[in-house]
């Protein structure tokens, strides 16, 4: 696998595994996940910004997030909210992050119409590289066919591009 290069499959019909390799060290790489200034850098697809993001970082802590979109070229898109709550439920630093990611409102409150997904980040030390291996597991195959309809994939690859960005600029 080269870098910038995310290799993408799907397990059982209902878990989407994604992996990249970063050119930066570990340590580094698992810092972007765990501190609410990293992540406003990077999340979200291009053209969107996160303007509120709060983390507790321990088992049981939330991360609460919205992303917005802020280019007009976007077209129906442009001034979009999307509302996420997670769940961390496992923190191995640096090797581990396990979370429930839910839809929610600018409250918190979840959205139970849309499909939560169960994310285990690992993040593997290559020697001054990380690999990094995400797992995002739905209820049912109909689930990950809804959030793959609606471009998730494209949106990560747009992230983890960002995320390539600040790590390389951060080293």
């Amino acid at each position: 696998m080269s870098n910038n290069t995310m290799v993408s499959r799907i397990e059982n019909n209902r878990v989407l595994v994604l992996e990249r390799i970063f050119d930066a060290p570990r340590d580094l790489v698992f810092k972007m996940f765990k501190e609410p200034e990293h992540l406003k850098r990077w999340s979200g697809p291009r053209g969107w910004e996160i303007p509120v993001c709060t983390v507790d970082f321990r088992p049981g802590g939330v991360l609460h997030y919205c992303m917005k979109c802020v280019d007009q070229n976007l077209g129906q898109f442009f001034g979009m909210e999307a509302w996420s709550k997670g769940i961390y439920k496992e923190i191995i630093e640096p090797e581990k992050i396990v979370y429930t990611d839910y839809f929610s409102d600018a409250e918190g409150n979840v959205n139970d119409s849309m499909p939560a997904t169960e994310m285990t980040l690992e993040f593997i030390d290559l020697g001054g590289k990380t690999k990094l291996i995400n797992r995002a597991e739905y209820v049912s195959a109909e689930a990950l066919k809804t959030v793959m309809d609606m471009g998730m994939l494209q949106g990560i690859t747009e992230t983890w591009d960002r995320l390539t960005e600040l790590v390389e600029s951060l080293k």
